[in-house]
């Protein structure tokens, strides 16, 4: 029996409101929050209040906080962008029975001559919807406070024409509320999912927290027999971009043994993956056979599972990485569906005594080439990275990868300063995820307080999303990005505004005085100074 429930979730004192584009048919969801008026110098029985402006904010959870929206999970959320790709030419939907597996929406793809990727629309200076929407969101209705933004559609397009940024966008996921990530843009954050042998619904549930807190994106790190079944019930109901790693569903596929993978194995994942409508994939390509001995003096070896599973496949093979040598057709199948690609950080760090040395550098240098390659397929690319660095040593990592990826988004699933706070990596991710995004990664994030200890529940993703939203918001601030601190200076407006009132009411009130200030722990000789 499907079950109905009335998803939405209230926000005190805000409202969700909608944008419309002026270039394509597209609403942008935003969430307005209203202030309360400013008091300003009052005397005696008089009271002058000046009216504030409501603040407009980007909003990730999706119709989960639309009062108008009623969701029956078990059926998925609202197929808002298929209405914006369904009447265009250069895709065909498959006929029932002729893909990898049996699905309720028979999946889109590009037809055999077309190329139909944001990247690809961007260079022939075609503006997407998914290029309005987001210029749209990024800009948080900035111009009716009277500021300047130079987050244009036409900016977002040009940036996305240059590589420096990208919008993962499967056409098999029109769930989704467009998102972008690039260096000039909003920092993002990312949650990590997986199975924990939890009922699906359990799972969803968690995930739905995840939206309505504020992440970005989802990644999701399943690897046993139910991954496929939860990721179909995952993407249907998820409004933010998810991405997966691929070779852990090809590892449970060949048995669980890495040396039973092969690249037919691989590839049939990744097509079933890209039907359902995963958005962006992490690839570890960049990792090669002859660059496994600069891991031979590490303290912690390999602390990407991804990395592991390929390093024990070319060690017992002695053949070269299967997802190098098949790159080009792997950026074939990614650029039938809009799949951004995320070269994986194989050989990054799993401690301080690793960060920056020649294993991490070096992959660094062979995913030049790669992203050059995908570049020609035009398919978008991210890259991946660094792991466990402190904070002396983020700039230079960060001014390697800049330099070695040609500016690409740069995502960093976990940037641990410090190994000794076990159960507190959430912390230790977000001050590292700060001057990271600082010095320009766009997407932050994964870290919980179990990570590498147990299973999240929602209260441990509650905390790593915050720590993260915090993080990536403290370096839009360092950034300048446009806007980004009207929700500073309104909330010290309120807290100035609060204080305030307290004052007034124990200057009226002098018996209060004294109570006052010992719940606050203050002497007597303090507060009278």
């Amino acid at each position: 029996m499907k079950s109905k429930r009335n998803c939405f979730v209230t926000y005190p004192s805000s409202e969700k409101i909608y944008v419309s584009g002026e270039i394509n048919k597209i609403r942008v969801p935003m969430r307005r929050i209203n202030l309360s008026d400013t008091i300003i110098h009052p005397e005696e029985n008089q009271t002058v209040r000046k009216k504030n402006s409501p603040v407009i904010v980007y909003d990730t959870s999706g119709p989960y906080s639309d009062p108008d929206c009623t969701i029956i999970l078990e059926e998925g959320l609202p197929r808002m962008r298929e209405d914006w790709y369904v009447r265009r030419k250069d895709i065909v939907r498959l006929p029932a029975g002729t893909t990898y597996a049996s699905l309720k929406h028979p999946p889109y793809r590009a037809k055999e001559d077309k190329t139909i990727t944001q990247l690809f629309y961007a260079k022939k200076r075609v503006i997407t919807p998914e290029m309005e929407f987001v210029a749209i969101r990024e800009n948080q209705q900035v111009e009716a406070l009277g500021l300047k933004s130079y987050i244009t559609p036409e900016f977002v397009r040009k940036e996305i024409a240059s590589g420096r940024a990208v919008i993962p966008a499967n056409i098999n996921h029109p769930e989704l509320e467009p998102m972008i990530l690039g260096k000039r843009f909003l920092v993002k954050i990312n949650t990590n999912t997986a199975t924990s042998g939890l009922p699906i619904r359990d799972e969803l549930e968690k995930a739905i927290w995840g939206y309505k807190w504020g992440t970005d994106a989802l990644m999701d790190l399943s690897a046993d027999t139910d991954s496929y079944a939860y990721r179909d019930y995952l993407i249907r109901t998820c409004p933010v971009p998810l991405g997966t790693v691929p070779v852990y569903e090809a590892l449970t596929n060949a048995g669980g043994e890495a040396q039973h993978l092969t690249w037919d194995i691989f590839r049939e994942t990744l097509i079933a993956q890209a039907e359902q409508g995963v958005d962006f994939v992490t690839i570890h390509a960049g990792m090669r056979l002859e660059d496994l001995k600069l891991t031979e003096s590490r303290l912690t070896g390999f602390i990407s599972q991804g990395g592991f599973i390929l390093k024990q496949w070319m060690q017992t093979h002695q053949q070269e990485n299967f997802l190098y040598t098949h790159f080009d057709e792997i950026c074939e199948i990614l650029r039938a569906y809009d799949i951004t690609l995320s070269l994986g950080s194989g050989f990054r760090s799993g401690s301080i005594y690793d960060a920056n040395d020649s294993a991490q550098f070096t992959e660094l240098r062979r995913m030049r080439e790669l992203t050059e390659t995908a570049w020609k397929h035009f398919v978008q690319v991210i890259v991946e990275g660094p792991g466990h660095v402190p904070m002396n040593k983020i700039q230079e990592n960060m001014k390697e990868h800049q330099y070695c990826c040609k500016g690409v988004p740069l995502f960093t699933p976990g940037m641990i300063t410090t190994d000794i706070a076990p159960g507190y990596d959430h912390i230790t991710a977000a001050i590292g995820g700060a001057q990271v995004a600082w010095h320009g990664a766009s997407l932050i994030g994964g870290a919980t307080p179990k990570e590498y200890l147990d299973h999240p529940d929602t209260e441990d993703i509650c905390a790593g999303v915050v720590a993260h939203k915090i993080a990536a918001h403290a370096a839009d601030l360092g950034k300048g990005h446009p806007g980004a601190q009207i929700r500073d200076n309104a909330l010290s407006k309120a807290r100035c505004e609060a204080r305030w009132q307290d004052q007034q009411a124990l200057a009226l009130n002098p018996d209060r005085v004294c109570q006052f200030y010992n719940e606050r722990g203050v002497s007597k000789r303090q507060w009278k100074k």
